[in-house]
């Protein structure tokens, strides 16, 4: 079959590795050789989203084939390698030095990397433990004085070669010896990559483990640590350089980030609404801006729409940990489902989160914002009846 249009490929591939039928040759070909985003945005990222043990196989199956397109790697022998880590099993050595790999996305560290990291001082407590993975990511942690920060650029919208390559060159920049304990990391390109030896790279395949239970990703982490490292109380948390919190009542703290991805956003004129009833509710309203472009704008317009002042919402821009300081000083949280409410949870601070457009109910269950303080999901539907459950879970949090 031939194939012209990436969109059309991806959709192949995806139906094919759904359905346990082989996926067409061609169609993976062109993805790679046009560089197409849609191999991960349109294939990988499902896959993984659907948090369906049966798919990691078929995950395997087709990356196994992508990287030995674009590397001198034998297939078969990642595919046997990944089946050999894959499997949870006691540790039962020691170890010199430790190495967490970032998951990439801020989010995810928080509520995953972080459980491992704690996981690692507690199992390890004369090792030096490494961070690997990008510095915005490290600065999440950098205030705690057990771990070290190895740079592991990874470009999220890279080209299949450069993300893979980026893999690959932390293998060569691994400490001699160190044991590897990796959350299902882009940087593993999840766990195919052979970044160490099979025995000294533990792995928690976040996709498949746990089945079809409906427990969150952060308990789900905590449970492979015991099974794996023997440590039973390992916890998400953050580790924030920060300046003192300002005087003056807590502020609620918002986040309208998407990473990216529209279908998370409830429409116009949601925002709009949502910042006026948060600056009615009597107390400051600090609303990140993000790292820019489409994100910040849509933040700014509906500041404006809402004919708000500076004195009722200020905005932040700046590094994601530091205003997940500001989080942690503050009384509420409310965004969607994104790095903000994994701060809000590891912190205790009360939090609302609106899930939209997530691809199933196992998703919205391993995203819960899991650690103390009250927390509340809100399934968003249309603008106005999000917005009459944004209020009713303001009742009793502020």
């Amino acid at each position: 079959m031939v194939f012209c249009d990436p969109s059309e490929a991806a959709a192949a591939i995806l139906t094919a590795c759904r359905s346990g039928a082989p996926w067409e040759p061609a169609a993976l070909d062109l993805l790679i050789e046009t560089n197409s985003p849609s191999l991960f945005s349109e294939v990988v990222e499902p896959l993984s989203d659907a948090f369906e043990p049966a798919l990691c196989a078929a995950y395997a199956e087709l990356f196994c084939a992508v990287v030995a397109r674009v590397s001198d790697l034998d297939p078969a022998l990642l595919r046997e390698r990944y089946e050999a880590i894959r499997r949870p099993r006691l540790f039962a050595g020691e170890a010199a030095q430790v190495c967490v790999l970032s998951r990439v996305t801020l989010g995810a560290d928080l509520a995953v990397t972080s459980v491992l990291l704690d996981a690692a001082k507690k199992r390890f407590p004369d090792a030096r433990i490494y961070f690997a993975g990008p510095a915005k990511n490290f600065e999440l942690f950098n205030a705690d004085p057990r771990i070290k920060h190895l740079p592991a650029p990874y470009q999220r919208h890279g080209t299949v070669r450069e993300r893979i390559a980026a893999g690959l060159a932390l293998a060569e920049a691994l400490p001699a010896g160190a044991l590897l304990l990796d959350p299902d990391s882009r940087l593993s390109q999840l766990g195919l990559l052979p970044l160490a030896p099979p025995e000294r790279h533990l792995f928690f395949e976040s996709r498949g483990y746990g089945g079809a239970s409906q427990d969150s990703i952060t308990a789900l982490a905590k449970r492979w640590c015991e099974e794996v490292l023997g440590v039973s109380d390992a916890r998400n948390y953050a580790a924030v350089s920060a300046d003192p919190a300002p005087s003056g009542p807590e502020p609620i703290t918002v986040s309208l980030g998407t990473g990216g991805n529209a279908a998370k956003r409830v429409p116009d004129p949601f925002e709009t609404e949502l910042m006026q009833c948060l600056a009615a509710a009597g107390r400051p309203v600090l609303a990140d801006l993000g790292a820019g472009g489409e994100e910040e704008a849509r933040v700014q317009q509906a500041i404006t729409n809402a004919t708000l002042s500076s004195k009722c919402v200020n905005v932040w821009k700046g590094s994601f940990a530091n205003f997940a300081s500001s989080i942690a000083a503050s009384r509420l949280y409310v965004g969607y489902d994104s790095s903000g409410q994994h701060a809000a949870a590891v912190f205790g601070i009360p939090r609302i989160t609106i899930f939209a457009g997530f691809p199933n109910e196992r998703f919205l269950a391993r995203w819960q914002p899991d650690g103390p303080g009250a927390s509340r999901a809100i399934k968003a539907t249309n603008p106005d009846e999000t917005m009459a459950q944004v209020r009713a879970g303001l009742t009793g949090l502020l």
